[in-house]
């Protein structure tokens, strides 16, 4: 999803703009409503594994060899059945959100999206996602240089330097709002990304176990 540019001006006239516009958390109904349906699915499966069908069919194991065998076979097919729902379920758990989450390999693929053309993000506010956060960092040092600082002509100084970091800001924040947003959606996407490769190997190992399952009973 990309935002267009909001046009330059007061902080209060660009929060608007964000406002008026779709907020990127409204996918994540959406990406958990998915991870629902495939724990779902999973759980039908796993519950078939369990039901009166194997049970019955483990009459007609003879043996301690076939016994184990298919009691592997069926341990294996329900491994990947929990294998899944434990991949997918983590979909479900709300990440935390920062500006130290930009840096998480997670999401690098929306930092370079986002890199590749600022303007199309940020207008003219900045060059890039480092650009748009340095102000925050710049008002947090120049706070801490003021503490630290004893002269008071040269705190006056640095007070009207945090003065013009403070009004950057308040400038950049509706876009900083708007990047965590984004960010916190591109984190539960890409879990669920993540939980659909896991799940091929749970099918994988699901029809294995049944397979051999079934190939023991059903002599």
């Amino acid at each position: 999803m990309t935002v267009p540019p909001p046009p330059e001006g007061a902080p209060g006239a660009l929060g608007t703009q964000f406002d008026a516009l779709p907020s990127p958390l409204d996918a994540v109904p959406e990406l958990r409503a998915a991870a629902r349906w495939m724990i779902a699915a999973f759980g039908a499966v796993g519950a078939a594994l369990i039901g009166a069908g194997p049970l019955v069919a483990v009459g007609k194991v003879h043996g301690l060899g076939e016994a184990v065998v298919a009691g592997a076979a069926l341990a294996l097919a329900l491994s990947g059945v929990t294998l899944a729902v434990w991949q997918v379920s983590r979909v479900l758990e709300p990440p935390v959100t920062t500006t130290a989450t930009l840096f998480d390999p997670s999401v690098r693929g929306l930092r370079e999206l986002i890199d590749a053309a600022p303007a199309d993000f940020f207008g003219s506010a900045a060059t890039g996602v480092d650009d748009l956060l340095r102000h925050r960092t710049v008002a947090a040092n120049i706070q801490r240089a003021i503490a630290r600082e004893p002269d008071p002509h040269r705190r006056e100084l640095l007070s009207r330097h945090l003065a013009r970091a403070r009004a950057n800001v308040a400038r950049t924040d509706p876009y900083v709002r708007w990047l965590l947003a984004m960010t916190h959606v591109w984190q539960i996407r890409a879990a669920l990304h993540t939980a659909r490769r896991w799940c091929l190997l749970g099918i994988l190992l699901v029809t294995t176990g049944a397979v051999a399952f079934l190939a023991v009973t059903g002599k």
